[in-house]
């Protein structure tokens, strides 16, 4: 069936859960230390098929302002029961539901990505086809959380020997030039980056500064997470890319941004962006300046690491992103396929149309702390 044939999809029911999966290992930035990833999982049922999207906000506004608790009575009380018994035709008709309501990108993300993943499946096309992708494969890196110089070191080697296109460090103020220094002297010619999680201020220029002598790719979001102005000061000061996560929010932060020239790479995350749509945006937006995209993640199951995969497919993801081998955190995964990079590489799923990914149901009751129906 062609989109031009495609009679429109009715949302007939939503389910939320609040799923619990451990982490192999403590994941430390410099705002905390997660053992866990909690996170809601939100399901479309039409047409009987159904569209999967997880969340990435926090259970507390650590990363950004939102929370699980805002997330679930935005979706719950406002969004859900008036899309439910509606029919869309794609889903940009979507976004006239979420529009009058301010803010809550990433509950907002969580229904749109549940659409664009049902109407795939709906028009038997894999995701990454529809969103405009032109890779059966992307590029992918690491993400290592802080730890002590000798543990990093064998992480990074870890990685290198994997293969992976591409190790990012977690940093902090006092873990930073002397972790820099050794990991540098041990691997001369790796691609590697660094990511404040905005742990510096403007005062700590001189030592940022310092950071353009390891060669680095990118110094990603020294800054805080709402300020623009003063990251373009800094990287007026840096030989150094800036690349920017949390200030980036909609493809306007993204065109302010590259205007103030406060960054030269830009990282997209579907899920704090609003979702697709906003993604593909900032993706053209950043096409047009000449500026690279890569796609970041939050520590996501095997549906939101698919849909980052299909996104990264896209042809201005040209910087390896974090969407690693999901067994380097968790010992098993919600998805009945297992999503594995080789060689640095991640094949975009395919084991179906739409993500690509089924639910492994037995294993996702078993992790699941809380679960309702949503009805109009």
């Amino acid at each position: 069936m062609t989109q031009t044939q495609f009679p429109g999809i009715r949302i007939d029911a939503a389910e939320l859960r609040i799923l619990r999966l451990p982490l192999l290992t403590p994941f430390v930035i410099s705002t905390g230390t997660m053992t866990e990833k909690v996170f809601p999982l939100l399901t479309l049922r039409g047409e009987g098929l159904e569209g999967y999207a997880e969340g990435v906000m926090d259970t507390l506004p650590d990363y950004l302002e939102e929370t699980q608790a805002g997330a679930l009575h935005f979706l719950r009380e406002a969004v859900l029961p008036q899309l439910i018994g509606r029919r869309f035709s794609n889903p940009a008709e979507i976004d006239a539901l979420l529009a009058p309501w301010r803010g809550h990108r990433m509950a907002k993300a969580m229904v749109e990505m549940a659409a664009w993943d049902l109407w795939a499946k709906a028009l038997n096309q894999p995701l990454s086809a529809l969103l405009g992708g032109t890779r059966d494969a992307v590029e992918v890196g690491v993400s290592l959380g802080i730890a002590d110089i000798p543990t990093t070191l064998e992480r990074v080697a870890a990685s290198v020997e994997a293969g992976y296109r591409r190790v990012k460090l977690k940093i902090k103020r006092g873990h930073d030039l002397a972790m820099l220094e050794a990991v540098r002297a041990a691997f001369p010619k790796t691609k590697l980056t660094v990511d404040a999680n905005t742990d510096y201020r403007l005062g700590d220029l001189p030592l940022l500064a310092e950071m353009d002598g390891f060669g680095l790719d990118y110094i990603e979001q020294p800054l805080a997470f709402d300020d623009i102005h003063d990251h373009a000061v800094v990287q007026a000061r840096l030989r150094t890319a800036i690349c920017l996560d949390e200030s980036i929010r909609s493809a306007v932060d993204a065109r302010k941004a590259l205007v103030a020239g406060a960054a030269r790479v830009i990282n997209i995350k579907v899920g704090r962006v609003g979702g697709f749509r906003s993604a593909q945006a900032i993706h053209d937006l950043c096409a047009a300046f000449d500026v690279p995209v890569w796609c970041g993640g939050m520590l996501e199951s095997g549906i939101g690491r698919a849909h980052n995969i299909h996104l990264a497919s896209l042809p201005n993801f040209s910087k390896p992103g974090d969407t690693s081998s999901a067994s380097r955190y968790f010992a098993r995964d919600i998805t009945e396929q297992s999503l594995e990079a080789k060689s640095g590489l991640m094949a975009v799923p395919k084991f179906g149309p739409g993500l690509g990914v089924t639910l492994d149901r037995g294993f996702l009751d078993s992790v699941t702390g809380a679960r309702e129906e949503v009805r109009p």
